[in-house]
């Protein structure tokens, strides 16, 4: 709690408050950095409280006794005594007083007309007192709760920047290790690589190029949960300094931050995320490690700073083709970026043997096409087969002029096209069951296998909107509620909408379809045959780029939309809130990328009706597929959708963000002025950067295209080529966003990705269902393989087989043919329904063998590996040793037929003496079992695989 008596000093308060001063950069605002002296934890002056409109979540206040020895400076992420870290850095933005006021009087001198602009301007000052005060609260209650802080400033005449500076001492780094689970070291482990493709080109006597050292590789340890009373047990406890790392100071930081009141508890005015949200400040974040670039001087390897040994050996685009150096990435960045890395690349390897195969089967069709039959017949037919007319004003055609388009469309469907379909259904799944394998083996070797969420607080947007206050049954803290009756009734609204928006989306496709149609009409009045000819394939080119137009505009709609349907539905937790967001992203996005190539792949063509019979749609006549068939025209979709969006995305990836850093690095050299010849401190060149947007995007990127590789992969065995050219660009970009351009952001831990497998799984069963209707009903292949069993297994004679001729009483163009299992009235044959039972028979065994395989994978394939899970067994049996608080061991520190003390007589004096003596028999007792366990481990890992993963790798 703050009290009326725990108050600044005085400078510093006068300082704190008077954001506006005009005070130069090099102005000494130390808030407890270099004085600071024991605190009194405010739990045990409760009693004392008498503001109970300052409410202030204490969660740990401690005795910091820090000696303010000053040595100079030198460089790094420092306060000016060149010895205490920065783990955090909160920015605000203050407009000068002397042009507030001016803009004020001339306000007031403008007289009775400017009444409603001086009304404003009062409105706007007192916001802006009321985030002063906000700041001055927060700032001393993290002053209470023991950091450290030191305050630089930016400044013109227009506007001030504030930097304030924070460091998280020793003992609060301890008491939050513990509160945080944070693991840590009790033995090193030797480091084996596990990547699948370097034991292959091992045992093959191959040379690897895609292996490359990485300098300051971070070493792989047993750990277990940290304990500050067994401190001695864990590696590197001598040196306090270096302990904790970067990444965990930062969450220890991150996590006060986000703790830590300003205000009313009742109001859940808690938090640096509601404070950066309300506008008190403008940016929070760790910093950087150092610059991206390397020095002028040579330097060793090793002596290169984490981000530095990232940009050289991970973001630079001559790295494509190495392994990523993802413990490099994980210390730096935290799991959860970590597991993106390590999945994209993990996909990206698993694409290649997908486009190896799916360009082997391309090939092959461009190989066999002289071999086409029915190709062969249509361009020798000459005029042999008059066509109906494809519209009401069209004329009769012959079939011979569509002689290229028959001879291309069997490059998409051939049986080896079949072979594809299945060998993909197995892929998919096979991937997830090995990324499963891959994931439990990174969490364990990165120490959140065992992390499950803690107990979440309320959104700060949740609690700032949230209309009372009740108990958490959980935790017995009162915490903002909402009612979930409400919730409910506001879910259910938000599904309505979300209705609404794909019901648009099915406008558009129907508006589309329409624009196609009266393209080929357009066409077939030219009169020109080579436009007549092509009037299917250049109307399906020039719609295809058309829907892909409206499908990245109503994706941009809808994602804003749903954002402000998210927030509206009020989500309690953060993880809530992003479930909820991706799932609704997630819907739309899925029916506007793939309605157009569900429409062509399973209903063109359906519902055209024959001569004297034809279905229409707003008078207009049903589209029937083109010349080549309807895999030719959904593989053109696909192509067009697909790789566009990958070079649209590309593209925005490589320019926005230069943008905005140049924005901002704009700005602040503005404010800058003069002192721009200057060399900018860290956290100024860090503000200037872009704020971290999250991995949603790029989740969302990748899973919409590996929609795109299963689903429709019949049609298009080309897309997994695609796919591998586009994530080699995706990995590198994002690699360079992360180290060159973003922020650092705040270190999360995962052990897995989400929600995102969820969705990954479903996909991959919903590519065996498509694959199979696709080959049925969309494919010839079932066709030519019936005919081939009853009449003439080399084709002869199969174009003829399946034209019909037009009804008795069409008199416009009688004896013209049509494509059908029709008889002269117009009803089917008997072939017809032979070939639907042959169809919906494949759909059945298709599916059935598919998914029994599927099954015997999941079953053959354990999750998490046996070897792994030996290991997990070892690590807990360590730390149980490591940590053992037994009689037992008590009764050998104290040596034998030593009686127990009785409880609650041995007094604490006598315990800290004892305790030298306990620690060595201790250490003697548990040496040996580390010594034999040690041995034991390493003579059993050099047969087998490496603890908890390598380095990391794309495989």
């Amino acid at each position: 709690m703050l009290r009326k008596g725990l108050e600044l000093p005085k400078g510093d308060r006068e300082v704190l408050l008077d954001l506006d001063s005009r005070n130069e950069a090099q102005t000494t605002d130390n808030y407890g950095s270099l004085q600071n002296g024991g605190f009194i934890p405010p739990r045990y002056l409760s009693a004392a409280a008498a503001d109970e409109d300052v409410d202030v979540d204490d969660p740990i206040y401690v005795h910091c006794d820090r000696k303010s020895n000053q040595t100079a400076p030198r460089p790094g992420n420092y306060f000016r005594d060149g010895r205490t870290k920065i783990d955090f850095v909160l920015v605000w933005e203050v407009r000068s007083r002397r042009k507030r006021r001016g803009k004020a009087k001339s306000e007031v001198i403008g007289g009775e007309g400017d009444n409603i602009p001086t009304e404003e301007n009062s409105r706007s000052e007192r916001r802006k007192a009321q985030l002063e005060t906000w700041r001055e609260i927060f700032v001393q209650n993290l002053e209470i709760a023991g950091l450290l802080m030191e305050k630089e400033e930016t400044s013109n005449e227009k506007k001030t920047i504030h930097f304030l500076k924070i460091s998280v001492p020793w003992d609060v780094l301890v008491y939050y290790a513990e509160e945080l689970c944070l693991r840590a070291p009790l033995q090193a482990q030797p480091h084996l690589d596990l990547n699948t493709s370097a034991l292959i080109l091992k045992r093959l006597c191959i040379p690897n190029v895609m292996t490359e050292w990485v300098p300051n590789r971070p070493l792989d340890y047993y750990t277990c949960a940290f304990r500050k009373s067994k401190m001695n047990r864990f590696l590197g406890c001598e040196d306090l300094e270096t302990y904790f790392t970067n990444t965990q100071r930062h969450r220890v930081a991150y996590e006060i931050l986000a703790r830590t009141g300003y205000g009313k508890r009742k109001r859940a005015e808690v938090g640096v995320d509601r404070l950066v949200n309300e506008g008190a400040y403008t940016a929070a974040f760790p910093l950087h490690e150092g610059p991206f670039q390397f020095p002028s001087n040579e330097v060793r390897p090793d002596e290169l700073n984490q981000r530095q040994i990232l940009y050289f050996y991970w973001a630079r685009w001559c790295k494509w083709y190495k392994y990523q150096p993802l413990d490099h990435i994980r210390e730096y960045y935290g799991e959860k970026i970590a597991l993106y890395f390590a999945w994209l690349g993990f996909y990206t390897a698993w694409l290649l043997p997908a486009a190896v195969v799916g360009t082997l089967i391309f090939a092959s069709g461009v190989l066999s096409m002289g071999t086409n039959k029915p190709a062969e017949e249509i361009c020798n037919s000459g005029a042999s087969y008059l066509m109906c007319p494809l519209c009401k004003t069209c004329k009769a055609w012959n079939m011979s002029e569509i002689c290229t388009m028959a001879k291309l469309g069997y490059l998409f469907d051939h049986p080896g096209t079949v072979f594809f379909s299945v060998f993909m259904s197995f892929w998919a799944v096979t991937f997830l069951e090995y990324w499963k394998r891959k994931m439990a083996t990174l969490a364990h070797h990165w120490d959140c296998m065992d992390f499950h969420e803690e107990e979440e607080r309320p959104r700060p947007e949740f609690a700032a909107m949230a209309p009372t206050v009740e108990q958490n049954p959980v935790t017995g803290v009162k915490e903002p509620y909402f009612p979930e009756k409400t919730r409910l009734s506001r879910m259910f609204t938000g599904s309505m909408v979300i209705i609404l928006m794909l019901s648009v989306v099915i406008i558009f496709l129907v508006t589309v379809v329409m624009c196609r149609g009266i393209i080929s009409v357009m066409m077939y009045h030219t009169g020109s045959p080579v436009l007549r000819t092509e009037a299917g394939t250049i109307a399906n080119v020039s719609s295809s780029v058309v829907n892909l137009g409206l499908i990245l505009l109503m994706g941009q709609v809808y994602t804003a939309l749903a954002e402000q349907l998210t927030k509206w539905e009020m989500h309690r937790t953060q993880t809530q809130y992003d479930n909820a967001f991706i799932f609704k992203v997630f819907i739309f996005q899925f029916v506007n990328f793939y309605s157009s190539p569900f429409y062509v792949a399973f209903f063109k063509g359906r519902f055209v009706g024959y001569p004297t019979n034809y279905g229409t749609l707003f008078g207009m006549r049903n589209e029937d597929c083109g010349p080549g068939g309807c895999l030719i025209e959904l593989a053109e979709q696909l192509f067009i959708i697909m790789v566009g969006k990958q070079l649209i995305n590309n593209i925005q990836e490589f320019i926005l963000p230069k943008v905005k850093a140049w924005r901002q690095k704009r700005s602040l050299a503005n404010v800058r002025g003069g002192k721009a010849s200057h060399e900018p401190q860290r956290w100024e060149e860090d503000y200037q950067l872009v704020e971290c947007g999250g991995l949603f995007e790029e989740y969302l990127e990748m899973v919409l295209q590996f929609g795109f590789i299963t689903i429709f992969v019949a049609a298009f065995p080309l897309a997994p080529l695609f796919a591998l050219l586009n994530n080699w660009v995706e990995i590198r970009l994002d690699a360079h966003k992360f180290v060159c351009e973003y922020r650092r952001p705040v270190a999360e831990r995962a052990q897995n990705i989400g929600v995102w497998f969820n969705i990954l799984e479903a996909l991959s069963h919903l590519s065996v269902i498509a694959n199979a209707f696709l080959i049925a009903f969309t494919s010839d292949f079932l066709p030519r393989l019936l005919y081939q069993y009853k009449f003439d297994n080399n084709l002869h004679g199969y174009v003829n087989f399946t034209l019909a001729y037009a009804p008795l009483n069409y008199t416009e163009h009688p004896m013209c043919r049509y494509k059908a299992f029709r008889d002269n009235n117009g009803n089917y044959t008997l072939f017809y329904w032979e070939l639907l039972a042959v169809r919906l028979g494949f759909i059945i065994a298709f599916e059935h063998v598919v998914f029994f395989v599927l099954r015997a994978i999941d079953w053959i394939v354990p999750d998490v590996p046996e070897s792994l899970e030996l290991k997990i067994k070892r690590e807990h049996y360590l730390a149980k040793q490591a940590l053992a608080e037994n009689q037992e061991a008590l009764l050998v520190s104290r040596g034998q037929g030593a009686a127990p003390a009785t409880p609650g007589t041995s007094s604490p004096e006598k315990e800290l003496k004892n305790k030298g003596h306990k620690n060595q028999s201790e250490e003697q007792s548990f040496e040996k079992s580390f010594t034999v366990l040690k041995k034991e481990t390493l003579r059993e890992e050099r047969g087998g695989e490496k603890l908890g993963g390598t380095q990391g790798s794309n495989g």
